[in-house]
């Protein structure tokens, strides 16, 4: 899955920002399970940016709970 930009983001309504963060929470899981292992190599620069985007996809959404 390709790295989120921040206009993206605030694009998506709160059903796509929910499902899309079960994906991305998903893949996260599957790279650490990795990691932890020892099998990862490619894909070990894909965990920050994950979280990152986690993390902005939270914002998102609790700035459209206080509206």
């Amino acid at each position: 899955m390709a790295h989120l930009k921040t206009k993206t983001i605030r694009e998506l309504n709160e059903k796509d920002l929910y499902d899309r963060l079960k994906q991305i929470r998903a893949e996260l899981f599957k790279l650490r399970v990795e990691s932890k292992k020892g099998t990862l190599r490619k894909e070990s620069g894909k965990l920050k940016p994950l979280r990152k985007d986690i993390a902005r996809m939270l914002t998102r959404v609790n700035e459209l709970k206080k509206k």
